[in-house]
């Protein structure tokens, strides 16, 4: 496979102008589509005031054409992560207009790329700036969306190691993803890898296990989550696919050699952050396998911590709020979170080793911990997935608990349901679980 083609080169590579770049069911855009269609979006953006275009897409190749007319327009992307016309409204300060698949109502220009005509005349296309960049948003450990600045540099970078890694295996891969591309994992997985590549990328998102199975008709790079993994299907006939990611929360064992026996490929796991960028990889091939850094990232020991520093952060290096054991130089297991720490009554009380508890009982499956506050008091409250539950359940719990925890570490409030709540991320949705002990409830 040749070389990945930098973002700033996409249209100005020697493709061949029928080469297929996206589909959407028997629909193909070839990058002879793409050059159009970003012209015609770049004519108008031209024309427009304002350097920051948030861009809110559900199909991938409109998102693709409007990215590339944004950095050859000159102005910066921000991917708000979302198309929710309310969160929008409230971070209008952070983008002077919209671009959307979606009809918004705004305070801001607003536009559907769809609905612009040809111009006479195609523009010719100024070259991306070299130190252009885009905006990310990750929800942070307080919940409130934090900015995020990638240079095209850095996410060139990326490509780049992980073409390195994996890029011989997706000769003639189609790239398809149960993740949003609005957000860095789906975007470098879905939307920079096969963009780089010239792999084919599937316009639309898979939110069932049967529509991972309808894109059998050609070898996948299939982009997932733990929580999406978990609800495959086994008793469907298997898709070939030539490799499976996952990200966005830390891959069980069971659900990897699962799909290890189902799709006959082991799964791909990856470790990172919004703000760091992809920092080590394992495969599922046998149970419980150790991280493996990529070959430019550091870690360093600090406190009771650890630092780590990459060509892809930002700033050049950051504090993890991982807890990380390592078995061998770039090499380490993950043994829980920093920044899952409360106290409680001058307690520091570690709600990651609660859940470990929990996990550990009978009849649990999954389990998640929220501080509850009732007046001027904080207690805990347990969210847990528990099918055979009954009204003795939670005393047994209690009970199975004091053996290992102090009683403030013991959750006073439970709530029993059917599935953890996720966002959009496939990540745990912390503001629902939250609500769900909300006191009107």
């Amino acid at each position: 496979m040749n070389s990945p083609l930098t973002l700033a080169n996409w249209l100005n590579g020697d493709r061949h102008p029928q080469q297929v770049v996206a589909f959407s069911g028997e629909q193909s855009f070839t990058q002879a589509d793409l050059i159009n269609d970003v012209q015609r979006i770049y004519g108008w953006l031209q024309r427009q005031q304002g350097q920051r275009w948030a861009l809110c897409f559900d199909n991938s190749y409109d998102f693709i054409a409007a990215l590339l007319a944004t950095l050859h327009a000159g102005k910066t992307p921000v991917l708000p992560g979302h198309s929710r016309e309310a969160q929008l409204r409230e971070q209008q300060n952070q983008f002077c207009g919209v671009m959307s698949d979606t009809q918004l109502n705004l305070n801001c220009p607003v536009l559907n790329p769809n609905t612009l005509d040809y111009p006479a005349a195609l523009a010719s296309l100024e070259p991306v700036a070299d130190d252009a960049g885009m905006v990310f948003f990750t929800s942070g450990s307080t919940g409130e969306p934090a900015q995020i600045y990638k240079t095209l540099r850095a996410l060139d970078e990326e490509t780049a190691w992980l073409s390195a890694l994996w890029g011989e295996s997706l000769y003639d891969c189609r790239v398809v993803g149960s993740v949003s591309h609005q957000h860095l994992y789906g975007f470098t997985f879905r939307v920079m890898l096969p963009m780089s590549l010239g792999l084919a990328c599937d316009a639309s998102m898979i939110h069932f296990p049967e529509q991972l199975v309808a894109r059998a008709a050609h070898p996948l790079l299939f982009i997932s989550s733990p929580a999406f993994l978990k609800r495959l299907d086994m008793n469907l006939a298997a898709p070939v696919c030539k490799r499976v990611i996952s990200a966005a929360g830390k891959l069980d064992d069971d659900t990897a050699q699962q799909v290890l026996k189902w799709l006959k490929t082991p799964v791909s796991e990856i470790y990172g952050t919004t703000e760091t960028g992809v920092l080590a990889w394992r495969e599922h091939a046998q149970p419980a396998p150790e991280w493996q850094a990529f070959p430019a990232v550091k870690f360093t020991r600090q406190d009771d911590g650890w630092q780590v520093e990459s060509p892809l952060i930002h700033q050049g290096y950051r504090q993890l709020d991982d807890i990380l054991e390592f078995t061998a130089p770039g090499r380490f297991h993950l043994v829980g979170r920093r920044d899952r720490i409360v106290k409680i009554e001058e307690k520091r009380i570690s709600l990651s080793e609660i859940e470990r508890r929990l996990l550990a009982l009978p009849g649990i499956d999954e389990a998640a911990v929220v501080t509850v506050t009732r007046g001027n008091r904080i207690a805990l409250g347990a969210v847990v997935v528990a099918p055979n539950a009954d009204a003795a359940s939670k005393q047994q719990w209690r009970e199975a608990l004091s053996a290992w925890l102090e009683p403030l570490a013991i959750p006073r409030f439970w709530r029993i349901v059917e599935r953890i709540p996720l966002n959009s991320q496939s990540k745990r949705a912390w503001a629902q679980l939250q609500e769900l002990f909300d006191e009107t409830r």
